[in-house]
């Protein structure tokens, strides 16, 4: 080989000289692929967050996840150091079980019927008896439950329908240990599932008022951020005063009820620090609607309340 039958040769490069360039040529991009090689090995295991630090238990909330299955969604929630699927029935909890995952609330009647209506009352305890039993039985700690509709009612009537009807359910709560959790949902946004029009317990302030006239350490409030940012605003504020009477918290972002990221209004990071500085012990549950890749989005979700 002569060498002006070299790759690339400089005027003045000697046959050597150009032997060893060839060699750090070949050494640099050997090194390059290598780099890129486990540039894209870190990237696939950087694609999905884990939980780090831990200062919020997170759990998720089952039908925003639809036509994924719960033992699909535990799965998930598992590989990404979730510690709850909630509001699931007894069926799934030993495949919670099984992934170290518990149901942080349980499900029960169902937000369409509630203690705002007498008439309503005994089936919503017949309901809320059986779902006590099965979660202290299963060694969960949270049930959910509702108003209801208003339905014409004055807020006098149906504050004094609340109070009594819960007041025969919570003794039985607090002999088995089980929260009651009553949630408050936006009235103002007319989209299924996005709000509920005429549900009674609209307001934040006037549910904590009928904890306090029930009277029980087992009458608690669900906090769902996304139907308190609707109606009040002012999240952390209530956070802060109220936190003595919230068992359990709720996400979604706003306007929408989709991902939690910077696309909508409410900062979560600063609403998850809030909630840690109270002292809070519960679970946070993700419960928004994932409009991009769903594991994706949750693994999105997790990675801003892991504070």
């Amino acid at each position: 080989m002569k060498d002006n039958d070299l790759p690339y040769q400089a005027p003045s490069l000697s046959r050597r000289g150009a032997f060893k360039k060839l060699a750090a040529g070949a050494l640099a991009v050997s090194a390059g692929a290598a780099a890129a090689t486990a540039s894209t090995e870190d990237a696939k295991e950087g694609e999905l967050y884990k939980v780090r630090n831990g200062r919020v238990q997170q759990s998720v909330v089952s039908w925003c996840f639809n036509p994924m299955t719960p033992p699909e969604l535990a799965g998930h929630a598992a590989d990404l150091g979730m510690a709850s699927v909630e509001l699931v029935g007894p069926e799934f909890w030993p495949e919670l079980k099984r992934r170290g995952l518990v149901c942080a609330i349980t499900p029960s009647h169902g937000w369409r019927t509630g203690f705002a209506h007498k008439e309503e009352h005994e089936a919503c305890i017949q309901n809320l008896r059986a779902s006590i039993d099965r979660t202290a039985a299963a060694g969960f700690t949270n049930v959910i439950t509702f108003s209801g509709f208003r339905r014409g009612l004055t807020t006098e009537d149906a504050t004094k329908n609340m109070v009594e009807g819960l007041k025969k359910i919570t003794g039985y709560a607090e002999q088995k240990k089980v929260t009651l959790c009553l949630e408050m949902l936006n009235s103002r946004v007319n989209i299924d599932m996005r709000g509920h029009p005429d549900y009674f317990c609209d307001n934040f302030d006037h549910a904590v008022e009928i904890c306090k006239q029930v009277g029980s350490e087992r009458m608690k409030l669900l906090f769902d951020i996304y139907h308190v940012q609707i109606m009040h605003g002012d999240l952390i504020t209530r956070i802060r005063q109220y936190h003595p009477y919230i068992a359990h918290y709720h996400t979604a972002g706003n306007p929408g009820r989709n991902e939690i990221d910077d696309s909508q209004e409410i900062h979560y990071p600063g609403v998850m620090k809030a909630i840690v500085e109270t002292g809070y012990k519960g679970y946070v549950g993700q419960e928004f609607v994932p409009t991009r890749d769903k594991v994706a989005s949750l693994s999105e979700a997790v990675k801003i309340c892991d504070i």
